[in-house]
């Protein structure tokens, strides 16, 4: 994903004032999260089928099967609705990562990239259509460009520590750090979410090459 802003004038998504982006309200009993979950699992059907302009809040509301005041209870528009999707794709990804990395890395510094990049492909694999939408099409609140940030700062540092203790690794600074992440981020959302077939598989080997080499020539 991208963490740039984005501008209506070149065709492309704006930044939308805050409080569309806000949910109505946090469900606190069993029931009505589930009534929620369902709203967002048919909105992420209904963004991946019709897109972002087209995926109305009458069509989310009629594929969750409840009725468009019960939808307007928990989310005031689609943009909301949005937001919450983005932010679970954004978190779960976070957290893949961190699962996978939390006894730290492999040594072979190949098998540490394949690491992290397996894990950005597996968070993107379910539904690249839907990934678009999220993240090429709609609005993105300020505060979650803001986190976007803030989790891509934490990202950095924590690849930063875990390349230093790497022994092939002799360059684990934060601009290299950077690098790994923003390429590894960028070119699996890029030819993960194409309209051309690619196979994950070989697209795992390729960007461990190309960051393999990368890495092995900063630290001669």
């Amino acid at each position: 994903m991208t963490l740039a802003d984005y501008s209506h004038s070149r065709g492309r998504p704006t930044i939308a004032p805050s409080d569309r982006f806000r949910p109505r309200k946090q469900p606190r009993q069993v029931r009505a999260a589930e009534t929620q979950q369902r709203i967002l699992d048919a909105a992420a059907q209904v963004f991946a089928e019709y897109g972002y302009a087209a995926g109305t809040t009458n069509r989310i509301a009629d594929r969750a099967q409840v009725s468009i005041g019960s939808l307007y209870q928990y989310f005031p528009n689609k943009d909301a609705v949005l937001r919450a999707l983005m932010q679970a794709h954004a978190d779960a990804g976070a957290r893949l990562i961190a699962e996978r990395t939390a006894d730290g890395l492999p040594a072979p510094l190949e098998e540490a990239l394949r690491v992290f990049v397996r894990a950005t492909i597996d968070n993107h694999r379910d539904d690249p259509r839907l990934h678009r939408v999220l993240f090429e099409e709609a609005p993105r609140a300020p505060a979650f460009l803001a986190h976007l940030h803030e989790m891509e700062r934490r990202a950095v540092e924590g690849t930063a520590a875990l390349l230093q203790a790497l022994p092939s690794v002799r360059d684990g600074s934060r601009l290299t750090a950077h690098i790994v992440v923003t390429t590894i981020e960028s070119l699996v959302h890029r030819l993960v979410t194409t309209e051309l077939t690619v196979d994950l598989a070989e697209l795992e080997d390729e960007i461990v090459v190309l960051l393999g080499g990368y890495l092995r020539r900063r630290s001669e």
